[in-house]
């Protein structure tokens, strides 16, 4: 019924005239609202319908319920194996306290943060605060920490003990209990991503720490368990913090909770975080602004053969609507041929801070990219499509601001085709068998999975339709790979390279700008082109393909047939199941 209810619903939006619809898309709220209906109603890019998504999520429950009761059928309980258990808050704290005593021969001491009286509930004990319950905690178990109300799975403490034993901090997925006892609503998060988890707070409950690291966090007041998290990255550069991706621990969602636990910024990061318009506030996120005492000279190159409409719009749009001041334009022409460009070029050239120079030959992204670099006079460099145009005028200010980072490689930002719908909001490695873009086609102000779309984190690759990078470290790596990857997939092989100088690559959500897709260039139709494409992806798929198999960026039980982070579906799920 939501289905045909929604049928409607489009279509009359539909006959609605232009302006009027691009007058309601400015509306975050509404344009949420009609988004979240269409991914509701299963149609919403393939999205499944809810009822589907339950089935779904049953089965792989089913699955991976046998996969680990075969794991741990012959386990033997230790004193060794015991864990303590922090309850952060207390509500629904029967519920949380009435599982946890399911499992009492695993369990060593249970500690809850918050006031109960001391008769109310026996071997419990009562503490003021995460540091104190991890200071009473015994030193020689791990502890896991979960909020009051929820509950953990059958073979939760199992898998928790097995891998806090080869790591400091493990966390797992989460779902959610309804009012009938049914789980649903999965939470598949990826491996430990520290900008996700400033803007979001993603990891927040089912949090197993080593008695390793359990000294040094006891000292620190944090005050939720996500922040424990945070201070743990922040504190301990040689911290390993590991993902299990199963949903071993249950919310009640009847629970009234914040939507979000945004985190306070530490000073020690050099950085701000705030909610720099409606949309993110009204989501809760972190918008984080890294800080960089010095401006950097940031070279942006672009190249172009011809498409005069399509560099003055772009190169307009830099030039009056950019906050940050500091930067160069190259503008790389490679054999233009219509009269109007070349004039207009010339007169580009003449600006202070723009360069024009001439690549003759046969086109070669790589190879253009590689040359603008070597003429760059900037500390930073900018890979920028002709057919990009600003959006925001902070874009540049915060992709300065993440680059700039000792611990940052390659800064991608949010891209919006024409019609204001997503273009990029970061590269995952796996879909169609080599890579994707996470979010596509979803509307600008749709938060995505998990807020995903909407907050700063990082992504094993982003596009280089519109990406910064240090000078040094495209220096280090070689640039782009000019004779392997002349057009496709050159921005992915490159940021994968980037990340084995052991920094990471982040998507900037703040950073909104047009990608007026391939305009220029035209589709790749022609046989020529299909056989090149076709050299490309399988070229990165043997050479990377080890990340193909597991981004950590994303996770391994959603689906990789689309890009909308829709659970696997049962086929997927059974292949994966079966690997393990």
């Amino acid at each position: 019924m939501k289905k045909f209810a929604m049928l409607t619903v489009k279509g009359a939006v539909g006959l609605l005239p232009l302006s009027f619809k691009q007058k309601l898309k400015q509306n975050a709220q509404l344009t949420e609202l009609y988004s979240r209906s269409l991914q509701r109603s299963g149609l919403f890019y393939g999205f499944p319908s809810k009822k589907k998504r339950m089935a779904m999520y049953k089965h792989y429950l089913k699955l991976q319920g046998k996969l680990l009761g075969d794991k741990y059928a012959s386990h033997i309980e230790s004193d060794k194996e015991k864990v303590n258990v922090v309850v952060v808050g207390t509500d629904f704290l029967a519920t949380t306290l009435q599982n946890v005593q399911r499992y009492s021969g695993q369990i060593k001491n249970v500690f809850v943060v918050g006031k109960i009286t001391a008769s109310q509930y026996d071997n419990v004990e009562s503490v003021l605060s995460i540091a104190q319950a991890l200071d009473a905690c015994d030193a020689n178990h791990s502890t896991l920490l979960i909020k009051s109300g929820d509950s953990l799975s059958e073979f939760a403490l199992n898998e928790f003990i097995a891998v806090g034993n080869k790591t400091d901090i493990a966390y797992c997925d989460t779902d959610e209990k309804n009012q009938k006892g049914v789980l649903t609503s999965p939470k598949f998060l990826p491996d430990w991503n520290p900008d996700l988890q400033l803007s979001t707070a993603y990891i927040n409950t089912g949090v197993l720490v080593s008695p390793r690291v359990l000294d040094v966090l006891a000292t620190h007041s944090a005050s939720s368990i996500a922040q424990l998290v945070t201070t743990a990255w922040q504190k301990q550069s040689a911290v390993t913090i590991s993902h299990i991706p199963f949903t071993l621990v249950h919310s009640e969602n009847s629970v009234k909770r914040e939507q979000s636990e945004l985190l306070s910024i530490s000073d020690d990061l050099n950085a701000q975080g705030s909610a720099v318009s409606s949309f993110a506030k009204h989501q809760k996120i972190n918008c984080v602004l890294w800080k960089t005492p010095n401006e950097p000279l940031v070279s942006l190159i672009i190249p172009t053969k011809n498409g005069k409409e399509l560099v003055k719009a772009c190169i307009d749009s830099i030039r009056e609507k950019t906050i940050y001041k500091n930067y160069e334009i190259l503008l790389i022409d490679n054999g233009s041929d219509e009269v109007e460009s070349i004039r207009y070029f010339e007169t580009l050239a003449e600006l202070p801070e723009v360069r024009v120079l001439n690549y003759p030959g046969p086109f070669n992204y790589s190879a253009i990219n590689n040359f603008g670099v070597n003429h760059a006079k900037g500390e930073v460099v900018g890979l920028i499509n002709n057919d990009i145009e600003v959006i925001s005028p902070e874009w540049l200010t915060y992709m300065v601001g993440h680059v700039m980072r000792e611990d940052i490689g390659c800064v991608g930002a949010k891209l919006l085709y024409s019609d204001g719908r997503i273009q990029h909001a970061g590269v995952v490695l796996g879909y169609g068998g080599g890579a994707g873009h996470a979010h596509k086609y979803f509307p600008r102000y749709h938060p995505g999975y998990l807020k995903r779309l909407a907050a700063t984190q990082n992504y094993s690759a982003v596009t280089a339709a519109c990406l910064l990078v240090k000078r040094s470290h495209f220096g280090a790596v070689g640039g782009l790979d000019e004779e392997n990857l002349a057009v496709a997939f050159n921005d992915v092989d490159f940021c994968l390279r980037v990340r084995e100088l052991g920094v990471r690559n982040l998507y900037c959500a703040e950073a909104e700008l047009y990608h007026h897709e391939s305009v220029s260039r035209g589709l790749d139709i022609s046989p020529e082109k299909a056989a090149r494409f076709n050299r490309e992806l399988e070229y990165l798929k043997t050479k990377w393909s080890h990340v193909i198999k597991h981004d950590p960026a994303y996770n391994p039980n959603l689906t990789l047939k689309r890009e909308n982070f829709a659970l696997k579906t049962k086929e997927e799920q059974s292949v994966l199941l079966a690997s393990y």
